[in-house]
C-alpha cells in the first residue's frame, strides 16, 4: 500500500520488462501503476474522490492563500473550487473536468507518493495568466539522498490507453520538451516558490537556481529533469472485478506491462533525436477506473456545488 492509500500495482525499471531487446535508450524509465480498493464487492468511489478533493486545495491555490486559509477547510475548498475550468459547454465541459481532475489526481501523487515540496499550484497558475492552455500539467521538484529533480508532468484522463491515445500524450511530451516550454517552466518557478522555504542545503539550492536561470542552456537540466506521465483510464478488469485481489493484481501487471512496452517504444522512436534525451527521466504512471463517466459526473457535481458556497 502506498501512502497515497491506493495499492501499488507494480513499481518496475522498464529496462526489466522490455519486450524489443533491440530498443535503445531504455534506462531511466520507469512504470508505476496503481489500483483502488473494493468494498463490499464495490470499487471504492469514494475514497477516489476523497483523494482528489483533499488535493484540491492545494494545486489551485497559491501558497500564501492556503496559510491564510489554515483551519478553514471550507472557504479554501470553496475559492480552490472557483478556479476550476469548468463551461457551460457540456463537451468542453466534460473535456476540461477529465484533464483538470488527472492533473489535481497527478499533483496528488507527486506529494504523497514522491515527496515532493509544493513548488508550483498549477492550476492556480493557470487561471492567473493569459496563456493559460499550455505549459506541463505539473511542477515539482524532488529532494532526496543529497540530490534533487526537476518534475515536469503531463496528466490525461482516457476512456482507454489503446494506441491512438498512447500516440497523443507522446505528442504532448514532446512539445513541453521544446527549450521554450522548459525554459518557460523555469521561470514559474523562480517567480512563485520561495525555493529556500524548502531547500536548506545552500550549495543544492544555489545549483537548482543556476540551472533554471533563463540564461542556463536547457541541456544542462536534462540530467535532473523527470517526465511523469500520468494517466486515468477506463478499464474493463477493474469494471469486472469485485475485490482487489492476486488475480486481479497479475492482470493488471499484464495490461500494464504490454501497454507500458508499446508506449516507451513510440516515444523513443519519435522522441529519441531530442538532444540529451538519453538523459531524461520518464515515469509512466497508470491509475485504472471501472466508469470514466461516472467519475467525470461526481467530479463535475462536486465542483459546481463548491462554487456556489
Amino acid at each position: 500500500m502506498s501512502s497515497t492509500k491506493f495499492n501499488i500495482v507494480i513499481d518496475e525499471a522498464f529496462a526489466n520488462f522490455c519486450e524489443d531487446s533491440s530498443l535503445a535508450p531504455i534506462d531511466r524509465k520507469n512504470l508505476l501503476s496503481f489500483c483502488n480498493d473494493y468494498e463490499g464487492g464495490i470499487w471504492r468511489a469514494k475514497a477516489f474522490h476523497r483523494f482528489v478533493w483533499d488535493n484540491v486545495a492545494e494545486t489551485a491555490l497559491s501558497e500564501e492563500e492556503r496559510e491564510a486559509l489554515a483551519g478553514d477547510h471550507a472557504t479554501a475548498l470553496g475559492r480552490a473550487a472557483s478556479r476550476m475550468r469548468l463551461t457551460k459547454d457540456e463537451t468542453a465541459e466534460t473535456k476540461g473536468a477529465g484533464s483538470e481532475l488527472a492533473e489535481i489526481f497527478l499533483y496528488g501523487i507527486m506529494r504523497k507518493h514522491f515527496g515532493a515540496i509544493p513548488a508550483v499550484p498549477k492550476i492556480f497558475y493557470k487561471q492567473n495568466v493569459k496563456d493559460n492552455a499550455k505549459g506541463a500539467d505539473s511542477v515539482h521538484i524532488t529532494v532526496a539522498d543529497g540530490d534533487f529533480q526537476i518534475w515536469y508532468g503531463e496528466a490525461k484522463f482516457y476512456n482507454s490507453i489503446e494506441n491512438a491515445r498512447l500516440a497523443g500524450i507522446i505528442k504532448s511530451v514532446a512539445n513541453s520538451l521544446d527549450p521554450d516550454k522548459i525554459r518557460k517552466e523555469n521561470s514559474i518557478i523562480t517567480g512563485v516558490c520561495q525555493l529556500g522555504k524548502y531547500i536548506s542545503d545552500p550549495d543544492m539550492l544555489e545549483e537548482l537556481k543556476h540551472l533554471l536561470d533563463e540564461d542556463t542552456t536547457t541541456d544542462r537540466l536534462k540530467p535532473k529533469l523527470h517526465i511523469p506521465i500520468f494517466i486515468l483510464h477506463e478499464c474493463d478488469i477493474v469494471a469486472g472485478k469485485n475485490d482487489f485481489d492476486d488475480a486481479l493484481r497479475d492482470e493488471l501487471i499484464e495490461h500494464h506491462k504490454e501497454r507500458a512496452n508499446a508506449f516507451f517504444k513510440k516515444q523513443i522512436e519519435q522522441l529519441q533525436n531530442i538532444t540529451k534525451y538519453d538523459q531524461i527521466s520518464f515515469t509512466l504512471i497508470l491509475f485504472p477506473v471501472p466508469k470514466k463517466e461516472e467519475i467525470l459526473d461526481a467530479y463535475i457535481s462536486r465542483v459546481k456545488e463548491e462554487k456556489e458556497h
